[in-house]
């Protein structure tokens, strides 16, 4: 088992340092790990056959739903409305552009359910009105990439979907509710940190828009917030599942995109469908070689060794819980959240168990710490988004992150050692 592992790492850090894809580098890490225990001939077929297995889920089907409503809500003129609503609402308070920001990323988050495209979309809007208004274009780099991982919680949420799967049985449906509680409180814990900087700097406010206009903002945005009512009120009310809801979704963002709003031309459906078949044959290449590995580790007891050995560390749940979020902490800023969902799921959630925390605790948790991953160095992709939008370096938006970095991190630790703001939800509608 110990050479197992050991070739298992050093195999994966040598091909993440050689700048090889992170779904090959786990795949060949793991093919090579089996070697140790098997001849090449049984190694090769039984990492296909899992790979092959791990994509057997009907659940995973929401994924490519969900991705291809977001591109098309991405094009569809949906983040300019958001904006928009967002600006009249509450845009004349102190820090009131970066308030839109955070807000913006939230309603296109949950909208998307991607961070990278809450990034571009509304980082593409927002970074230069904020730099023509005086802020700062590092901070509004940092917020923008902070932001955008709001909709890993706010459902619906594709790696909620894959939690649910690496779980092996946690409801979507109460995930999803799990979300909407800790994604806010992250929301209005970014906000704060806008509002103190504003004052800070003494940015001047923003001109308070007349009623009329608030009203015709907001009546504007409607129809794309309806979709978050749709999608979770159908999965909610037990109309559809999870995976249809995504189907419904691509025909409502359609319907909106290419009729109501007129953004999206028919001739421009190929290329969306195309960037949506990539983007989910990207996904579900991480998914399977995540499986594969994960078969690994439990096919060589990894996940209990290292359960065991967290439980003899100390018999505090709270010290416990601490060192699993800084382990999971370090683990995001390496790895991508969905291959870090597979394959530290099975290993932390037994311990997350033992310690009195439920399965759909544990996930919230989880998700909310590798969300902090999606925006820090090396690996974070929003990061290198938000840097090309702005025209800037990764190492000059490093220190705005910090305080964004303790905001999220405080909300992280009131997720975890509070489990009301993530079953509250679910248990009021009965799941």
């Amino acid at each position: 088992m110990e050479m197992t592992s050991v070739t298992l790492v050093v195999a994966f850090f040598v091909l993440l340092l050689l700048n090889v894809p992170i779904s090959i580098s786990i795949g060949v890490a793991t093919l090579l790990a089996m070697v140790m225990s098997m001849d090449i001939a049984p190694a090769t077929i039984t990492i296909a056959q899992r790979m092959a297995g791990g994509l057997n889920s009907f659940a995973l089907l929401a994924i490519p739903f969900f991705v291809l409503s977001g591109l098309i809500m991405g094009r569809g003129g949906i983040a300019k409305r958001l904006i928009e609503c967002a600006m009249a609402l509450i845009g004349a308070l102190p820090g009131g552009l970066a308030l839109v920001n955070v807000v913006s990323c939230m309603l296109f988050g949950a909208i998307s359910g991607s961070a990278v495209a809450a990034t571009s979309a509304i980082g593409s809007f927002m970074l230069p009105e904020m730099k023509k208004a005086g802020y700062e274009p590092n901070f509004s780099a940092a917020l923008t990439a902070a932001a955008s991982t709001t909709g890993m919680l706010i459902p619906p949420s594709n790696i909620l979907i894959v939690y649910a799967i690496a779980s092996g049985g946690v409801s979507i449906a109460a995930l999803f509710m799990a979300g909407y509680i800790p994604g806010i409180m992250v929301g209005l814990a970014l906000m704060l940190v806008c509002f103190v900087y504003a004052k800070m700097k003494g940015y001047p406010l923003s001109p308070r828009l007349p009623l009329k206009v608030v009203v015709e903002k907001t009546v504007a945005a409607l129809p794309s917030l309806f979709l978050i009512f749709l999608v979770i009120g159908g999965i909610v009310g037990g109309v559809f599942t999870a995976t249809e809801a995504g189907a419904i979704a691509v025909v409502y963002s359609l319907l909106l995109a290419v009729v109501f709003y007129k953004e999206v031309e028919p001739k421009t459906l190929p290329d969306i469908l195309l960037k949506a078949a990539e983007t989910t044959a990207i996904v579900m290449l991480l998914i399977a070689a995540s499986t594969a590995m994960s078969w690994l580790l439990s096919f060589e007891n990894i996940p209990q060794t290292l359960s065991n050995a967290l439980l003899e560390l100390s018999d505090n749940p709270l010290l416990i819980l601490l060192l699993i979020n800084l382990l999971l902490i370090v683990v995001g800023a390496f790895l991508d959240m969905t291959p870090a969902v597979l394959i530290f799921t099975p290993i932390f959630l037994p311990v997350a168990v033992e310690l009195g925390m439920s399965e759909l605790h544990f996930g919230i948790m989880l998700v909310l710490n590798l969300s902090i991953g999606l925006c820090s160095p090396p690996v974070g992709a929003v990061l290198f988004i938000t840097c090309a939008i702005a025209k800037t370096k990764l190492e000059n938006i490093i220190r705005p992150l910090i305080p964004l970095y303790i905001a999220m991190f405080v909300v992280l630790m009131l997720v975890t050692y509070v489990s009301w703001f993530s079953e509250a939800l679910p248990r009021a509608l009965g799941f």
